[in-house]
């Protein structure tokens, strides 16, 4: 009871037990974490609005949003003083406001296509052989040098020409050495921050047709020529000579099997280096919300990795306008079993007040664990049109966590 009532104090107003057992979470971006007193506005809003959790981006574009660790400091952060830590302060701005902190940290979107990062030592310089192919490039660039700034730019250009489908550069999971580094990042901030989570998004391929880079491709031959006969082999071997995509096209089936299970398998190794390091902080990854799509388009079989126990935490992004979509996607996700809590990232940047407030509802309804709102950079006071928008969904969804207001959806 002192727990509950302390937290109540600090937050002004009293909540009940299902306010306390619900995630109410805000993903919070770089911009707003640039100075202590961006920071405080994120504290404050979030506390008066009744939010409990903070999803904070500390790796956007395989850079840190904190000093002294195995990538090169945002270039956001590089005119705002080499002391300045936005992680450390959140963290010690947040806490005694009663907020929870997550780290938030994109995996495989690891660059801008279309501005460079600053830093030299960012990894599409050190290890541009990391990056994911398009199949549109892979005969081009399979036996090109990925030293040479022609092998960079050329993947740049495509992404740059398809910016709808492609938001930036991504490492590949089918690449042991990319794996491993995203792994040790991921260790080193646990070990050195408290942070009471982490999510990881961006696990997962841009679409279908990625990643044909050499070493993905030699990675699929060597496991498949395991399994075959010496003339089959000789044969597909031959043929490779000239095309580096007979592997993938002669046993397509296998092909998809091979990176879903490798990007599985990355999912695997980054909960394993969170738990190790700190058991109790909590796993949650952002997930394709369309389930049909998630797993034959983007190769992300998250069915798979809830019934496998590899998150604490679903966070499907049902950032769809459609009332009816929201509700089949929250329910799709509630039916997957496992030992697993759901949050429903909601697409409030997209939504009016009252539509926002329908989906938290409905997403009650269905029984979830907890919400999240995107953004709190695009809803704040200093940049909506609607400066109370966050102040209003706390009003009504929060402080009265057991339906919606009167006169609401």
């Amino acid at each position: 009871m002192a727990v509950v009532a302390g937290f109540a104090a600090l937050s002004g107003w009293p909540f009940t037990a299902r306010a306390l057992s619900e995630t109410r979470a805000l993903w919070v971006l770089r911009p707003s974490l640039l100075t202590a007193e961006r920071i405080a506005a994120v504290v404050g809003t979030a506390r008066e609005a009744g939010f409990n959790t903070l999803l904070v981006q500390v790796r956007a574009r395989g850079d840190a949003m904190f000093p002294g660790g195995l990538e090169p400091v945002a270039a956001d952060l590089l005119g705002e003083g080499v002391d300045f830590d936005p992680l450390a302060e959140m963290l010690r701005q947040a806490r005694p406001a009663g907020l929870a902190v997550h780290a938030w940290i994109n995996v495989n979107l690891v660059s801008s296509a279309a501005q460079f990062p600053v830093a030299r030592n960012h990894i599409v310089y050190r290890h541009p052989d990391w990056l994911m192919v398009p199949r549109d490039l892979a005969r081009e660039l399979a036996t090109a040098d990925p030293r040479n700034p022609a092998y960079l730019g050329k993947i740049a250009r495509w992404t740059r020409a398809h910016p709808r489908e492609i938001e930036g550069l991504y490492a590949s999971p089918l690449h042991p050495a990319a794996v491993d580094h995203v792994v040790a990042v991921v260790r080193d901030l646990v070990t050195r921050y408290e942070v009471d989570g982490i999510q990881f998004d961006y696990v997962r391929y841009p679409n279908l047709e990625f990643d044909y880079s050499a070493a993905a491709l030699d990675g699929f031959r060597d496991e498949m020529r395991t399994d075959l006969s010496t003339d089959v082999r000789g044969r597909l071997d031959a043929l490779m000579v000239d095309d580096p995509l007979v592997y993938p096209d002669a046993f397509p089936d296998a092909w998809t099997r091979f990176r879903h299970s490798r990007l599985t398998g990355l999912m695997m190794r980054l909960r394993t280096a969170v738990k190790q390091v700190r058991a109790s902080v909590v796993v949650s990854a952002t997930l394709v919300a369309d389930l049909a799509d998630a797993t034959d388009r983007r190769l992300q079989d998250w069915s798979t990795w809830l019934e496998a126990g590899l998150l604490d935490v679903a966070c499907p992004l049902a950032y769809t306008t459609d009332p009816a979509t929201f509700s089949n996607q929250v329910t799709v996700a509630r039916g997957i079993p496992g030992p697993h809590a759901l949050w429903i990232g909601i697409g409030s940047y997209r939504l009016t007040v009252p539509r926002t407030l329908e989906n938290i509802f409905a997403a009650r309804q269905d029984g979830v664990d907890g919400i999240a709102l995107f953004s709190y950079d695009t809803l704040a006071p200093e940049v909506h049109d609607q400066p109370d928008y966050l102040l209003q969904v706390g009003r009504s969804a929060f402080r009265a966590a057991d339906g919606p207001p009167a006169g609401g959806h």
